[in-house]
C-alpha cells in the first residue's frame, strides 16, 4: 500500500458504522496483509538512537500499516508534556478513551497532507469516546499555532522539541520510524495500531480507531 501520487480531499467518515465498515474493507485487508512487515527493530535501540538525536525523518514513499493483537499489545505509555496553548497534558487525561497521537512538525510535507484527515476523524469520533493528540517534534507553540489556523486543526498537539520526553515515552514501547506516524492506543493506554507514513485518507485511520472501540474496555 503506497500513498497516491495525488491526493483526494477527505472522503466523509460521517456515515453507519455498518456502511463505513463496508467501504472500507479492502483497506482492512490491506492492513492485514502488512502486520508483519513492522516491529523489526529493536526498541532500546530505537529508545538509543533517539537519545543520541539520531532518529529518522520522513521516508518518501514509506507507508506501512499494522494492528496489534490485544495479547501481543506491550505496556501502557507513560507521558506528559505542554500543548501549543500552555496547557499541561499526560496519558492519565486519557485513560479510559481511545487515542491517537500523530508525530508532526510544520515543515512537513506529508503532515500538511494528512491533517485534514486527522481532524476529520477528530470531528466523527470525538463524542464516542476518541481523542487526537498531536506531538510536535520540531518547532515552538507559535509555529505550531500557525500550522493549525493554516489548517483548520483543532484538536491539541504537545510541544515536544525541548526535552523530547514525550516520543521518547512512547520510542520505548514501540518503533517510531518516520514523520509522521500515527498511533492509535486502546482505553488502557497500549498501541493498538501503527501508521508509518501519510495517511492516504481518513477513512484508513477511521478503520483503526472502529476496531478499538469494538473491543471491551480493560
Amino acid at each position: 500500500m503506497h500513498p497516491e501520487s495525488v491526493h483526494p480531499p477527505p472522503d466523509s467518515v460521517k456515515t453507519p458504522r455498518a456502511h463505513r465498515r463496508r467501504r472500507t474493507a479492502l483497506t482492512v485487508v490491506s492492513i492485514a496483509a502488512l502486520v508483519a512487515l513492522v516491529g523489526c527493530a529493536s526498541n532500546d535501540s530505537l529508545s538509543q538512537q533517539y537519545r543520541e538525536g539520531n532518529e529518522k525523518g520522513f521516508i518518501a514513499g514509506d507507508f506501512q500499516v499494522v494492528e496489534i493483537p490485544e495479547a501481543e499489545r506491550g505496556e501502557p505509555v507513560a507521558f506528559e508534556g505542554v500543548t501549543e496553548t500552555d496547557e499541561r497534558v499526560s496519558s492519565d487525561d486519557y485513560r479510559g478513551e481511545v487515542l491517537v497521537v500523530n508525530f508532526w512538525y510544520a515543515a512537513c510535507g506529508p503532515c500538511i497532507v494528512e491533517a485534514p484527515y486527522l481532524e476529520q476523524v477528530w470531528q466523527d469520533y470525538q463524542d464516542e469516546g476518541v481523542a487526537v493528540l498531536g506531538v510536535n517534534t520540531y518547532d515552538q507553540a507559535a509555529t505550531a499555532l500557525s500550522f493549525a489556523k493554516d489548517n483548520g486543526v483543532t484538536y491539541p498537539s504537545v510541544i515536544d522539541v525541548n526535552d523530547g520526553k514525550v516520543k521518547l515515552a512512547f520510542v520505548q514501547v514501540t518503533p517510531i520510524q518516520a514523520t509522521p506516524t500515527t498511533l492509535v492506543l486502546d482505553r488502557g493506554g497500549r498501541v493498538a495500531a501503527r501508521v508509518i507514513g501519510q495517511l492516504d485518507s481518513a477513512s484508513i485511520l477511521a478503520t483503526l480507531v472502529d476496531d478499538v472501540l469494538e473491543e471491551r474496555a480493560p
